[in-house]
């Protein structure tokens, strides 16, 4: 148990509230438009190629736990046979991701899922979140579930309750900062690299 109050995060380190929430069965799909977009499963994607999709969208929310991971690790959950890994499309450009993990028997966990900021509010993260719970639902499973935090796009948390999902967990996450490490440009995140 964390002591109420403000509590320092050191310089070298970033922090943020995870909220962890989850749907235990399909919702009706939230209605949608139609736009230029269409998914395009990524078959045994290698390493390289599924990082500039991860950078591409995540570089600004400070993704990069996937970043950090040998390509033998990263590898071994992209190719499993229980990951799908999508990219969203518009003509020959990739502008979103979204991976499901049916790793764990029952459960489908959205691993990520973002769309590139030129799509953020024309209605493709919305067509994309209802692809989503058809291939999850679409699975024999009781349980569907994703996290997000305070260093995701600021309507995020917002936009998974009005899909259906329900937050059931808060965690105070505390990472060594990625952007001293090479991993993401100092630019990039909305949280400031502190004065050194």
């Amino acid at each position: 148990m964390i002591a109420d109050g403000l509590h320092d995060v050191p310089d070298d380190r970033i922090a943020a509230v995870v909220t962890s929430l989850q749907m235990m069965a399909r919702p009706a799909p939230r209605p949608e438009i139609e736009g230029p977009w269409r998914l395009e499963r990524l078959v045994q994607p290698d390493a390289e190629a599924y990082r500039a999709i991860y950078r591409k969208i995540g570089d600004e929310w400070l993704w990069f736990s996937r970043i950090l991971m040998a390509d033998e690790e990263l590898l071994a959950i992209i190719r499993h046979p229980e990951v799908e890994i999508y990219a969203l499309k518009v003509g020959d450009d990739v502008e979103g991701l979204l991976e499901l993990d049916f790793r764990v028997p029952g459960e489908a966990e959205l691993g990520f899922f973002g769309v590139g900021s030129s799509l953020v509010g024309g209605g493709a993260a919305r067509w994309m979140m209802n692809r989503a719970l058809e291939l999850a639902w679409n699975r024999p499973i009781n349980r569907f579930w994703v996290h997000t935090c305070t260093l995701d796009h600021p309507g995020a948390l917002a936009f998974y309750i009005r899909t259906g999902f329900v937050p059931f967990k808060r965690q105070i996450e505390i990472e060594p900062d990625p952007r001293l490490r090479g991993v993401s440009m100092a630019s990039l995140g909305r949280t400031p690299l502190l004065a050194r």
